[in-house]
């Protein structure tokens, strides 16, 4: 099956000049799904991971799926003021301004395995600072799983302190 055929490109979205890369069409093919799970997953076999991290919103939609598949536990990675409890917040630059992420302070004991999962790697940005959150909690990182990396915009090199970042589909 050929994955690339159930990504779809919109122009101009979310603003003029950008090409959007919609994942809703491999997300309502059973199979499609499935063998993104799959190839997002199967890297990371074998390697110990206790916990999959997700940032809000579609990291949420593969990290549950892939921490069914590698018998892990998962921890969402939340805008400001959703989590109920205590929470430990990171700010991170973004190309048109600045966000914030949060995660429950309990959420990652010192040493647990965890890997790091979200739909797409492009600047890198909000996966650096998904990153920083689980290293400040004294989580160790064993890798970084996305769907898809717009390699052209380099976010990979924000992530060099993780040694394992892989893509399933790269532009």
């Amino acid at each position: 099956m050929d994955l690339n055929s159930l990504i779809r490109d919109i122009p101009d979205f979310p603003k003029p000049g950008i090409v959007f890369k919609d994942i809703t069409p491999l997300l309502r093919d059973p199979a499609g799904l499935a063998m993104a799970v799959e190839l997002m997953a199967s890297p990371f076999r074998g390697k110990g991971v206790q916990l999959v991290c997700g940032a809000e919103s579609r990291g949420f939609i593969f990290g549950t799926a892939i921490a069914q598949a590698l018998s892990a536990g998962f921890v969402p990675i939340r805008k400001p003021k959703k989590l109920p409890a205590e929470r430990l917040a990171v700010t991170y630059e973004l190309e048109y301004g600045s966000d914030t992420l949060e995660v429950h302070r309990d959420a990652v004991s010192t040493g647990q395995k965890v890997l790091m999962v979200d739909d797409l790697l492009a600047t890198g940005g909000t996966m650096k600072a998904c990153c920083d959150l689980i290293d400040r909690m004294g989580g160790s990182i064993v890798g970084v799983t996305v769907l898809i990396e717009l390699a052209f915009l380099s976010g990979r090199k924000r992530l060099t302190p993780y040694d394992n970042v892989h893509a399933v589909l790269q532009y």
